[in-house]
C-alpha cells in the first residue's frame, strides 16, 4: 500500500461571482459536501467560504486527481443545492478554480484560514483575496 499525503487548497466561486449564498445556505452546502465526500472517498479536511465562493482543504489519495475531484464536488453540490435549497435565481459554480499544494508545515494555518472565512471577509473582499492569490502563487491572467 502506498503512503501518500498530497494536500490541496482549492477555491472556487459562484457563477459570475454573484453573492448568492447566505450564511445558512453556505453552511448547508458545506455540510452536504462533507457527507458527499465521505461517500466518494474524498478526504475533505475542511470546507467553508463566504457569499460568493468556497475554500476546501483536501488530501488526495493515489487514485484521485484534482480535475475529477473538483468536478465531483462542484457538480454534485450545485445540482443538490438547486434541488434542495431556495435561491433568488439558479445556483451554480464557475468553471474555473484555484488549486495549490499545501505543505505539512502550513496545514494548520490553511485550515484555520478556511474555518475563519466569515471573519476574514469582514476585512477583505473576494476580489482582493483573488488578486493576492494570483500574485502570491505567480499565476498569469
Amino acid at each position: 500500500m502506498p503512503f501518500i499525503k498530497i494536500l490541496i487548497h482549492a477555491v472556487w466561486a459562484t457563477k459570475d461571482r454573484k453573492p448568492l449564498m447566505n450564511k445558512v445556505n453556505k453552511d448547508v452546502i458545506c455540510d452536504h459536501m462533507r457527507e458527499y465526500a465521505k461517500g466518494k472517498n474524498i478526504h475533505l479536511i475542511n470546507v467553508n467560504g463566504w457569499l460568493d465562493h468556497l475554500h476546501a482543504l483536501v488530501s488526495l489519495s493515489a487514485d484521485q486527481n484534482i480535475s475529477t475531484l473538483m468536478n465531483l464536488l462542484k457538480g454534485e453540490s450545485s445540482y443538490w443545492a438547486n434541488k434542495n435549497l431556495q435561491w433568488s435565481e439558479k445556483f451554480g459554480w464557475q468553471d474555473d478554480y484555484f488549486a495549490v499544494s499545501v505543505g505539512e508545515s502550513h496545514l494548520d494555518a490553511v485550515n484555520n484560514y478556511i474555518t475563519n472565512q466569515e471573519e476574514h471577509h469582514r476585512r477583505k473582499t473576494f476580489q482582493q483575496e483573488y488578486d493576492e492569490f494570483i500574485k502570491n502563487y505567480g499565476f498569469e491572467q
